[in-house]
């Protein structure tokens, strides 16, 4: 039998068709929507749109400058902080002002408000303001100041651990907690102190900040928290009990 020598130009052929067809199946299924964006703050300091979030700096907590205020239809008072989407600009529809292949993935970390009479972030419309810079990542500055985009719901990649910031006074606990990776959006929170046996709920103060009425003064801090698709992680003796008030303590774990 004579040795079978394969075709270069088929087995070519057939290896970009299977991937091509593997990436259409993979965009489908992310479930791409649409939306418009806008941007914001041309000359404002981008660490400054922590906003209806309740970040104070949303580049120190872990960010960068890629964030959007997000229309009241997304930003699900508030759950929605922290989440991170994949938004492109589709140029089916305006290929005068979106870049080809244009996308950038920002993280939500304000509210864009409603004014009711039509504006872009009124409902139901899914809309994002978009800080500046991620703005140009899709799109080019123009006049309009408006583009149509694709978006998708994708995981956050975050550097270290999840962060927690202490807030409040003796018997008003508030936790800023920032830099969570995974699905990004905190469904709930607990507590506990080094003298304390059980886990105590926390409830949203505000956007990323929990709030508890316990003394837990001079006790080492534990955290379990459960994002809004159900992964739960425990973050035992991340506070030391000599914690004050304004402090920011890094954990070294986070969703994967």
């Amino acid at each position: 039998m004579e040795n079978f020598v394969p075709n270069i130009k088929i087995l070519r052929f057939v290896l970009l068709f299977t991937t091509c067809n593997l990436f259409i199946v993979e965009i489908n299924a992310q479930n791409w929507l649409n939306g418009r964006a806008t941007f914001y703050g041309v000359n404002q300091d981008p660490s400054t749109f922590g906003g209806a979030c309740g970040y104070d700096n949303p580049y120190h907590a872990g960010f960068g400058v890629n964030t959007a205020a997000l229309s009241s239809a997304l930003f699900r008072n508030g759950q929605a902080c922290g989440a991170c989407y994949r938004v492109r600009c589709n140029r089916q529809l305006d290929r005068r002002w979106c870049i080809p292949h244009g996308a950038v993935t920002v993280t939500a970390t304000n509210f864009c408000p409603p004014n009711n009479h039509g504006g872009w972030c009124d409902a139901p419309r899914q809309h994002f303001d978009m800080s500046l810079p991620a703005f140009l990542r899709i799109a080019r500055q123009g006049n309009e100041g408006v583009v149509p985009v694709l978006y998708t719901r994708v995981a956050c990649k975050r550097s270290g651990g999840v962060r927690f910031t202490l807030k409040g006074q003796s018997n008003f606990n508030m936790v800023m907690i920032s830099n969570v990776g995974g699905s990004g959006d905190i469904k709930s929170v607990s507590i506990r102190g080094s003298r304390t046996k059980t886990w105590i709920p926390m409830y949203r103060n505000w956007g990323v900040n929990w709030q508890s009425r316990n003394d837990l003064r001079s006790q080492t801090l534990s955290f379990r928290i459960t994002l809004v698709d159900g992964k739960t992680v425990k973050f035992i003796n991340v506070v030391p009990s000599a914690w004050k008030f304004g402090q920011t303590f890094a954990s070294r774990r986070q969703f994967n």
